[in-house]
Order: structure tokens, then C-alpha cells, then sequence
């Protein structure tokens, strides 16, 4: 067996699952998150998941109706790059965690959780992320928020953007509504480009548009692409669904709800929202999952309208250290010195790095010198991932260093734009 484990008098087989075990997988997704992804061994957890991306715990006491030895525990990481201040950084995201009652508070998580750390520093992710079914399970395990979803509900009724004056009047290129076979296309050259620059956002291949941006399996209704601009030269898109009876208002029932929205300038933007704004049948347009520098609160008339809400969104954890401070994008040059302590999941991450930046390189090299700043592989990633300021942290006791180089720090870690991802995995 790859790894065995004895946990109150239970032996525990912490491999991969194999083809013939991932109707496992699919049920084990069933029943921890309830059948929020299907019901059945064939449901979207088992028929989306490559069995060499996961790594579970078997019960080799006891056995399957089909005689497999039992899943325990269930563990998956997608193969993912995602973007960090400009740079492309290998991801693995991680997914389908879930555990039978039985064999929970047994500790066989942790045992995944610390295998999985190194095996994907030994293939060369970087940093690892996820969605939290709660928070409390993953902060345990070094993990912190790396990105807030930002919630409007408006009206279009009051879809009005007004601009500053002081800027010369913006030419509006044309919207067109197409379908996700012919806007796919242009939608991709618009998401390339607009995030090339960002924090979070993933590499999306086309299977990515099409199983999640694109998917229309749900209840949502067909799936339609805004494009502003033309096929040949796009310039943003909105990705929304349109159904009606959603909405209390016997005039506009119709509800649209903002799958995915991207721009490259400020004319693209706006002409996107006045498109939607024509729907004059909809009383309600949702996007949940708008990132929270989106412009909108500073470009509505009446931004009390779009009734916004913050909530958690994506959570990452460096794995690897070194390595992830030197493929990170970088804004200013500056050489720092960061006290790593206390990841005992990771523990080849502790220590004294030297992070010296130079015209948008970086490089990392362990020292001997005592850090300038000294923190946790959670606030690091925190600061890292552009979430939250080095002074937050040291103001709340989470980062210690003298003032001086906690500025350094803050200007180092500057991202372009705040953290976010629109891709739920």
C-alpha cells in the first residue's frame, strides 16, 4: 500500500483513487455537500475529477456492495494556473473534501492535507486554493481568504452611470447579443487580455468556459455573451442568463443574473450595463460574484440601488515559499528579508528568505540574517495574495518587523488590482 495509517485501530490506505473507484468519489460528493452537485456515483464531482488528481483515505477493513475497500475520506487538486500581480503561477485547487461521519474527528484529513502539501511542491504549484464550505476547517491548515465576492441586486430602472465630467465623452462601441458557440471566441480574447494584469483569476481552457462560465444545465435558463465591440475586435463582455417569474413586480418579472463580466476600458464597461439596462421586462439584475474593485459604486447615479454585499470568496495557501515570492509579479524594486514560522504542515517553508525584486523579476534565497519582518505562511499569503496590507497586519499583531519595513513590505506586495476569482472549483 503508498501509505498506511493506524488511527484507532483502523488501518487507512492514503493513495489515489483509481477508475473503478470514482462512483466513490461522486457518491461522497453527494451526501458532504448535500447534492448541491448532483446525486448518483455519475454526478459532476466523479465525472469532472481525473482519478490521478485526487488522494483519499481507504478503509481496507471494510468494503463496498462492489467489494472496492471504503472511501473515507475524499480529496481532489485541479491542475490550475492562475494569475498573481501579472505573473502565471501554477495552482492546485483543491476540491471534493469530504469525509464519511463515521470516520470523521479521526484526523485522516490532516494526513491528506500534509501529503498533498508535498506532492505539489515536488510538481511545482506554488500555492494551493480553494472554496470554503467552512471557514474554520481550512484555516487550520494555513489557509486564508484571497478574495471577496462583491453582491449587486438592482433594479434596471436604475441602471444610470454618470461619469466625470472632467474626462472627454466616451465613444460607446455597439453591444451584440450572441450565443455561447459563436461569442465564445471573442468572449476568450476578452478574458485574456482583461486579466493578464490580476490576482486569482485562473487560466481558463475551454472545457473551464464551457462546464462552468457557459453551462447551461442549470435552472438559470440559456446562457448569452454581450459582446461590446466587434468578433473581430471585442472590447468586454457580460455572460448572463434570463428567466422570467423570478421577480415580485406583476410589470417586471424577469430576473438576469451576471454569470461572468469583463472590460478593457471604461466605454466597454459602460455600454455593457446600459445594454443590460434596456431589458425593460426585468426587475432585477443579480451579479453575485463581481470583484470588489468593480466600478460600478463609484460610476452609479444612485449606487445604493445596486444593494451590494461583500462576502468571502476564494482562499489560497503558499506551499512553497521560496519559490512562490519568486514567480509572484512585482511592481517596485526592493530587497527584504521574511521570518517564516510555525508551518508545521509545510516545514520546509520556515526560515529567513531573502526576496530581492528587480525590474519585475524576482529572486529568493535562504539567509542566515535575522528577517526584517517576521509572520505566519497564513499572513504571508494573505500579503501576498494583495488581500490585506502588511500594516493591517502588523496593527493586529500578526506580523512584527519595525515600521520602516513594514512599508517595504506593503510596497512590494501592491497589486494592480485586488484579489479575485469568478471560477467557482
Amino acid at each position: 500500500m503508498e501509505g498506511e495509517y493506524a488511527l484507532e485501530s483502523e488501518t487507512f490506505d492514503i493513495r489515489p483513487a483509481i477508475d473503478a473507484e470514482m462512483g466513490q468519489l461522486g457518491l461522497m460528493g453527494s451526501y458532504s455537500y448535500a447534492g448541491a452537485f448532483g446525486d448518483g456515483e455519475d454526478n459532476v464531482v466523479a465525472t469532472s475529477t481525473k482519478a490521478e488528481w485526487t488522494l483519499c483515505a481507504f478503509d481496507e477493513a471494510t468494503r463496498t456492495e462492489k467489494g472496492q475497500a471504503t472511501m473515507a475520506t475524499s480529496f481532489c487538486a485541479f491542475p490550475f494556473t492562475t494569475r498573481v500581480n501579472g505573473k502565471a503561477m501554477a495552482m492546485a485547487g483543491i476540491s471534493t473534501v469530504g469525509t464519511r461521519p463515521e470516520y470523521r474527528r479521526m484526523g485522516l484529513l490532516r494526513k491528506i492535507m500534509t501529503r498533498a502539501f508535498a506532492e505539489q511542491k515536488e510538481r511545482g504549484q506554488s500555492i494551493a486554493g480553494l472554496w470554503a464550505s467552512q471557514a474554520a476547517i481550512y484555516q487550520r491548515y494555513g489557509f486564508t481568504h484571497a478574495g471577496m465576492n462583491r453582491n449587486y441586486a438592482v433594479d434596471t430602472v436604475d441602471i444610470h452611470l454618470s461619469l466625470d465630467k472632467s474626462s472627454p465623452a466616451l465613444e460607446l462601441p455597439v453591444v451584440t447579443r450572441y450565443t455561447p458557440a459563436h461569442g465564445l471566441d471573442a468572449a476568450r480574447e476578452v478574458y485574456k487580455n482583461f486579466i493578464a494584469q490580476r490576482t486569482g483569476y485562473l487560466h481558463r481552457g475551454k472545457s473551464l468556459w464551457l462546464n462552468s462560465t457557459l453551462d447551461e444545465t442549470t435552472p438559470d435558463g440559456p446562457v448569452y455573451i454581450a459582446l461590446a465591440g466587434t468578433l473581430a475586435a471585442p472590447l468586454g463582455y457580460v455572460v448572463y442568463t434570463l428567466r422570467s417569474n423570478l421577480v415580485d413586480n406583476r410589470a417586471r418579472s424577469q430576473e438576469i443574473k451576471i454569470r461572468d463580466f469583463a472590460w478593457l476600458d471604461l466605454a466597454a464597461y459602460q455600454s455593457l450595463w446600459q445594454f443590460i439596462g434596456k431589458h425593460d421586462l426585468v426587475g432585477r439584475v443579480v451579479w453575485a460574484n463581481a470583484p470588489i474593485d468593480d466600478p460600478a459604486l463609484a460610476l452609479f447615479q444612485e449606487p445604493r440601488m445596486l444593494h451590494s454585499q461583500d462576502t468571502e470568496a476564494s482562499w489560497w495557501r503558499i506551499v512553497d515559499a521560496p519559490n512562490a515570492l519568486a514567480q509572484r509579479g512585482y511592481s517596485v524594486n526592493e530587497d527584504i528579508k521574511i521570518g517564516i514560522a510555525g508551518d508545521d504542515l509545510a516545514p520546509w517553508n520556515n526560515g529567513c528568505w531573502r526576496l530581492r525584486s528587480d525590474g519585475g523579476e524576482a529572486s529568493v534565497q535562504p539567509s542566515s540574517d535575522e528577517p526584517d519582518v517576521t509572520l505566519s505562511i497564513k499572513s504571508l499569503t494573505s500579503v501576498f495574495c494583495g488581500m490585506y496590507r502588511a500594516q493591517d497586519l502588523a496593527n493586529w499583531g500578526l506580523l512584527s518587523g519595525q515600521p520602516n519595513a513594514v512599508a517595504r513590505l506593503d510596497r512590494l506586495m501592491s497589486t494592480q488590482h485586488a484579489p479575485h476569482c469568478p471560477d467557482h472549483y
